[in-house]
């Protein structure tokens, strides 16, 4: 029965994927990577980051994240030292005996001296009833911040020459945390990138360390760090990944890029009232167009392996984000009012890599 280490590194190769693609696809650092393979967890921060890090990389190698996590539950529990007692096959009664006595003599003085003293004690006030915890708000005056929050507990980013306040909202199968934008999920041990400005680029990356599901009064320990853009040679953020994988069509916005491409899902979150219409591409056990009008608070999910035709009355009333080999990206289609018609597919370009990409259609 192979290990941990051997499923994980025995999926990773049959891929053909490399510790530096992984890394970036996953955003988990490639040292770790490489000691979750050997099995070698002394270098984590904490078990939270092992357990975290193991339910992600699984996940993103098509593995079942349950059955690795019982794996490594096991070699936690085999690393256990076993009490010397065990070891004894013949223990000397006469230890057990003297510590029986000592805990009697110990009882006994106890029941003497709460008897003698205990009636003589002043009699104190009746004890305050317990208030209710006050939320905390930080401040991130440095480049990151580590601390444990609970709901209704803030934090204060500054960017530029605004700050934006997040709050931590709500922790039940994952963390929320409210944002400037949208609402973001974490679950144990993602991250997540926020743009506060909505620039298009991420200014602030957020950490789920360690919490434990539906129990608010553990609270969540969160790391908040500056995820500072890669600049160009005259020092701004570069522009959006663009591509124009046919000739004759508009340059297209890239999503996802990858050796190989893989299934992902589309989310849509309406604003508004807004007809949505879908249609699968390249399948052929999910032909037909879906043709429906929506209102403000509906969501859908749609899963594809090959592609989605899009068509949408009013391209700001959706908020449309892509979820797949573990990563999930938001992006847009077009401005308020306007009537899109697009598709979001997989393309191989000249360097047989393969790309997601948005492209807008006559």
């Amino acid at each position: 029965m192979e290990s941990l280490g051997e499923k994980l590194k025995t999926a990773r190769e049959a891929k053909g994927w490399t510790y530096d693609y992984v890394s970036h696809e996953t955003n988990i650092s490639s040292r770790y990577l490489e000691a979750l393979e050997r099995e070698d967890f002394s270098g984590f921060p904490g078990e939270p980051y092992v357990l975290g890090f193991i339910k992600n990389y699984s996940e993103f190698l098509g593995l079942e994240p349950e059955g690795l996590l019982s794996l490594y539950r096991s070699l936690r529990i085999q690393e256990q030292p076993v009490p010397v007692e065990q070891l004894l096959k013949n223990p000397s009664p006469v230890p057990k005996i003297i510590g029986i006595a000592a805990i009697a003599l110990a009882a006994i003085g106890l029941v003497i001296g709460a008897i003698y003293f205990f009636p003589r004690l002043p009699k104190k006030a009746g004890a305050p009833p317990d208030t209710a915890r006050k939320a905390s708000a930080y401040t991130m005056n440095t480049d990151s911040l580590e601390r444990r929050f609970y709901p209704g507990d803030s934090i204060l980013v500054t960017e530029g020459t605004k700050s934006y306040k997040l709050v931590f909202s709500n922790l039940s199968d994952t963390v929320t945390i409210t944002t400037p934008g949208d609402p973001v999920r974490l679950d144990l041990g993602q991250e997540v990138t926020v743009d506060l400005n909505s620039d298009g680029i991420a200014e602030l990356r957020i950490i789920a360390a360690d919490f434990v599901k539906n129990d608010s009064a553990s609270g969540a320990l969160l790391r908040f760090e500056q995820a500072a853009p890669l600049q160009t040679a005259a020092g701004n953020p570069p522009a959006a990944p663009q591509e124009s994988p046919n000739a004759g069509r508009d340059a297209a916005t890239v999503i996802f890029s990858s050796p190989n491409p893989f299934p992902f899902t589309l989310q849509a979150a309406f604003q508004g009232y807004c007809l949505f219409r879908y249609e699968i591409l390249s399948e052929r056990d999910r032909p037909g167009r879906n043709e429906q009008y929506y209102q403000r608070s509906e969501e859908i999910s749609i899963p594809a392996q090959n592609g989605i035709r899009l068509g949408i009355s009013n391209a700001q009333a959706v908020k449309l984000q892509v979820i797949g080999g573990g990563r999930t990206v938001p992006f847009e289609t077009g401005g308020a009012g306007e009537v899109v018609a697009a598709d979001l597919r997989w393309v191989r370009d000249d360097d047989n890599r393969y790309r997601l990409v948005l492209i807008q259609l006559d």
